[in-house]
């Protein structure tokens, strides 16, 4: 070999062990991080471009960037309505105060009463509220969502924000870049050319090549006026449509209705994420909103900008604090070790911990690997349920009868540590009540599963399910 040779196989070299000591030192799953060890030693010359693409993380250094620029911010509005919907931890009823608690150090934001939230299931019911909402829009209408669609329903949002826009509604659209792609022609260029202000988050490129193409933004808010809201785990499409027995794509999903003080939370997030998209800042609208409702609500802000992951340590915290229930309800159910160990425990204490996962997936192997996990939550007394077809994409989490979160987050490693979330937890006894009356509903049409069900898998399928579950980390 002659010395270039020697040179570009030393900086070969080099170049596979830093990537593998960054993973070393950066990833917190231990998994993940020997796995992109392995991938950048055993290929030195592709796995450190693997690394750097998917890998490495530079929505973490960006965010934090820009937070430095523009400081904390709150609402322009008047301090004392702030005051007045804001509350601390020792205001808050004593059933809520232990969980209030443990989400009061984490979140870094306040508890707010005087909202309501309402239930709402599925396209039929929830896409006719969000359009009236939107037609009633006279000051701003924010819209972040994960898949826009660009199919009938898509096409009716698309008419009436363009109509909202063309009556001088501050409208503003953020898609995520990769979650649009499921549809064609792509609903962000339908948007613009009708007039909307649109935004992609972290569109995948050819040029630059785009090095962030599993951080995704997940979220899914609407707040029109910063007097009504919704959030929750659906889309915006024609799979959503879920009384249509003639959609063979149909998924069954649950979403909510915001109003209150609350709002003033949701608004921000939009807007953060906007500002990071755009590089434009924008002030709330003057205050929160009025008191509605007797609930107390507060939202959590998840992604992998934040060194903690918030949504699980406010999971496992409620877990913890759990009496009496817990009640899960995932698409996707691949919990941390943490969480999974909390589920455990409190069902070894007596408390009722069940999780209703869907019979039919759209994503096979992450239910594959979720059925390699199965085991160590049955043996110690997790009752586990599938519900029949259709897909059921809604995601539920209930502790006590008092306490819900919901949101966009599944319960799986993508949401938990690569998408960037956003849940709503609230303290309602009344509420928290009607997510277990449906909870219960659902269980009661819904297959048990047992242990003998787990360990009487032919191996072959063991053998995928194991090799699923390697794999889930990335999935």
């Amino acid at each position: 070999m002659n010395v270039v040779s020697w040179v570009v196989l030393a900086l070969i070299t080099v170049g596979a062990a830093a990537a593998a000591g960054h993973a070393l030192l950066s990833k917190r799953d231990p998994r993940a991080a020997l796995g992109w060890i392995a991938v950048c030693l055993m290929f030195p010359l592709a796995g450190p471009a693997l690394y750097f693409l998917f890998g490495f993380n530079r929505i973490r250094t960006r965010a934090r960037k820009l937070q430095a620029q523009s400081g904390p911010r709150t609402s322009d509005g008047d301090d004392a309505a702030v005051d007045v919907a804001a509350m601390s931890v020792d205001d808050v009823p004593d059933e809520f105060r232990e969980l209030a608690r443990i989400s009061d150090a984490v979140t870094g934001w306040p508890l707010v009463g005087g909202n309501a939230v309402e239930l709402m299931h599925s396209g039929e019911q929830v896409y006719p509220a969000m359009l009236e909402a939107i037609e009633r829009a006279s000051k701003t209408l924010y819209l972040a969502t994960y898949i826009f669609e660009s199919n009938t329903t898509g096409e009716r949002f698309v008419d009436a924000l363009a109509d909202a826009a063309g009556r001088g509604v501050d409208v503003r659209v953020m898609i995520d870049g990769v979650g649009e792609l499921y549809s064609l022609p792509r609903a962000s260029r339908l948007l613009s050319k009708a007039g909307v202000r649109v935004a992609r988050f972290l569109p995948p490129k050819l040029i630059p090549p785009t090095v962030h193409i599993n951080l995704r933004n997940h979220r899914k808010l609407m707040v029109v006026d910063g007097r009504m809201g919704f959030t929750g785990g659906m889309n915006i499409g024609d799979r959503h449509l879920a009384e249509s027995r003639d959609n063979p794509a149909r998924a069954v999903d649950a979403h909510f209705r915001v109003q209150g003080p609350v709002l003033e939370q949701l608004e921000r997030v939009f807007l953060d994420d906007w500002e990071f998209v755009t590089g434009e800042e924008t002030d709330s609208n003057d205050g929160p909103p009025p008191a509605v409702g007797g609930a107390i609500c507060r939202g959590i802000i998840d992604g992998p900008d934040d060194d903690l992951d918030k949504l699980v340590t406010v999971m496992v915290g409620a877990v913890s604090a759990a009496r009496e229930r817990v009640a899960i309800m995932s698409p996707y159910f691949l919990p941390p070790p943490g969480l999974s160990a909390a589920l455990q425990a409190a069902a070894l204490r007596g408390v009722d911990v069940g999780v209703i996962l869907p019979s039919q997936n759209n994503l096979p192997f992450v239910d594959w690997a979720t059925r390699n996990t199965l085991f160590e939550l049955l043996r110690w007394g997790v009752h586990v349920y599938y519900q029949p077809p259709p897909f059921v994409h809604s995601k539920l989490f209930i502790v006590d009868g008092h306490y819900a979160q919901i949101g966009s987050a599944n319960i799986d490693p993508r949401s938990l540590r690569l998408n960037f979330e956003f849940a709503v937890e609230v303290y309602d006894s009344a509420f928290a009540s009607t997510l277990g009356a449906h909870f219960e509903s659902v269980r009661d049409r819904s297959r048990q599963v047992t242990v003998a069900e787990i360990e009487a898998r032919p191996l072959p399928v063991k053998a995928r399910d194991a090799l699923a579950w390697l794999f889930s980390p990335y999935l």
